[in-house]
């Protein structure tokens, strides 16, 4: 579904990626992991047009959009979660689901409320409250909310238990594992215990660049994985 190749991406002078490439098939959970700084979240921003790459190849279901304005990729049904959720805090919870849509033609946006209510009940009780007075769990229910409004194909999530309680975070792996049912997943986490557990496949950024990658059932029981990045030793 998406296929990214020699992907070079910088802030100014200052070299953030340097020849990314890596495939996330459709259907699947594929995960980017690694240190702060390694890349991760620019790669996201990158492919979703948040950020203009300086070279590489960006294809998503056989289309090159390298260089696409982040408006036009998501027409195409390739949705990034930010990180920190970025939800608009001065609207209401259902304004900034109805907000997930706005780039739909079709009829069905009511019925789509409808079923985010229903698997996000908290967002149902609180449709009318100010969005800046939900906790941090209950906007990231809002902010996976609003992202399906938009019904993607490719779903990317840039650190989705960054500053979360252990026990939201348990909650926000619980969402993610039903959204993989109607999805495919991109996700981006620094807690690498827990996205390994999720994804079947898996690479790890280092400086800019894909240092190493696998399913991610293998990088779970490799001893350098294990070592940086899962707390433990063999």
């Amino acid at each position: 579904m998406l296929k990214v190749q020699g992907l070079h991406s910088s802030y100014g002078a200052i070299a953030a990626l340097k020849g990314v490439s890596f495939d996330v098939p459709d259907g699947s959970v594929v995960a980017l992991v690694g240190a702060n700084g390694a890349g991760k979240s620019t790669t996201l921003n990158t492919v979703s047009g948040l950020l203009r790459p300086d070279s590489g190849s960006i294809r998503f279901e056989d289309r090159e959009i390298s260089g696409w304005r982040a408006d036009r990729v998501t027409t195409l049904g390739l949705v990034q979660v930010p990180e920190g959720r970025q939800i608009l805090g001065g609207l209401t919870v259902e304004e900034n689901l109805l907000l997930g849509a706005y780039t739909r033609k079709d009829s069905e946006v009511a019925k789509d409320l409808d079923e985010i209510y229903l698997r996000f009940p908290v967002l149902k009780n609180r449709y009318r409250q100010i969005a800046d007075l939900l906790s941090g769990g209950e906007q990231q229910m809002l902010a996976f909310g609003r992202a399906l409004m938009s019904r993607p194909k490719l779903l990317m999530l840039d650190e989705p238990s960054l500053g979360l309680a252990p026990l939201i975070v348990q909650e926000v792996f619980r969402i993610i594992s039903e959204l993989k049912e109607r999805t495919t997943i991109l996700l981006v986490e620094q807690n690498a215990r827990k996205a390994l557990e999720i994804a079947d496949y898996a690479y790890v950024l280092e400086g800019g660049r894909v240092a190493q990658e696998g399913p991610a059932t293998e990088l779970q029981n490799d001893s350098r994985i294990v070592e940086a990045y899962l707390g433990r030793k063999h």
